[in-house]
């Protein structure tokens, strides 16, 4: 993970696409860690890159995008609200969208994370596999992988996919018709309107996945217990921990089941 976020598993597919395509100029909506790692890609293969961030994007990761060389446009609003933004500006000036929420090349490259679990498992799968959901970039990728493993025989069923939210935020773990979010440090996943929520929850009943949610003290409490364990990691990243945890003093029967939380994104993306 180059820009250290499992973002950069999506962004190279997306910036080979923009190279085939002969694409000058990209823009893309982020709340962070999709941004710098498609500015990277995009400095990589030259590619001039538009980053469009809500007001409340830590200044680590605008700082990070703009080292790559991409202009980034703080927008005193939501995440939802931003990428409205970001796709008034793509109409007004015929650039590419290299949305990480739309585009299924980036997907593509996003799976690759189960292919590597089910590789360093001696080709099986955890019991449960957590999964912080905003946008629900890793969890589509997730769920190519397993339908693609299972359609090839490899596996003969799925682990339970937990999808975790943080409670301030949290539209599919509580299936609120309001569209709110009050805030969370679990920024990267603070979508209180995902565009793509519908398909989510359909994916999440095919794979009979079950959405949770952890409180803001959880959450700060599993990154302080991670780092306790040497692993600095961003709240986005300790709320898969805090669901964990969580499971397993509640659910003791969830204790012998092996589980794989995935650590995101580094810590150092939320500096100020």
């Amino acid at each position: 993970m180059p820009t250290l976020s499992f973002k950069d598993r999506g962004a190279v597919l997306l910036a080979c696409l923009m190279k085939s395509l002969s694409v000058s100029l990209c823009i893309v909506d982020s709340s962070g860690n999709a941004g710098t790692a498609i500015a990277a890609y995009c400095a990589r293969a030259d590619i001039a890159c538009s980053v469009y961030v809500p007001e409340s994007t830590s200044s680590a990761k605008t700082l990070q995008a703009e080292s790559y060389g991409a202009t980034v446009h703080r927008i005193g609003a939501t995440r939802v609200e931003t990428a409205v933004r970001a796709q008034e500006a793509v109409k007004i000036s015929r650039a590419f969208y290299a949305s990480h929420v739309y585009n299924p090349i980036f997907f593509e490259g996003t799976k690759t994370y189960l292919y590597e679990i089910f590789e360093q498992m001696d080709y099986r799968l955890p019991d449960m596999l957590f999964v912080p959901v905003g946008n629900g970039t890793l969890l589509f990728g997730i769920a190519i992988a397993l339908q693609e493993l299972f359609a090839w025989r490899l596996i003969e069923k799925f682990p339970l996919v937990v999808g975790v939210q943080a409670s301030q935020c949290a539209p599919l773990a509580l299936r609120s018709a309001e569209e709110v979010c009050l805030g969370t440090v679990a920024e990267g996943i603070a979508i209180a309107k995902p565009p793509r929520e519908k398909e989510m929850i359909q994916l999440m009943g095919m794979l009979h996945g079950i959405f949770v949610h952890v409180s803001e003290e959880q959450i700060v409490q599993a990154q302080h217990q991670l780092g306790l364990k040497g692993c600095y990691v961003e709240p986005t990243s300790a709320v898969c921990y805090a669901a964990y945890r969580t499971l397993i003093e509640t659910h003791p029967d969830f204790n012998g089941l092996t589980a794989v939380v995935p650590l995101c994104s580094t810590g150092l993306k939320t500096l100020h």
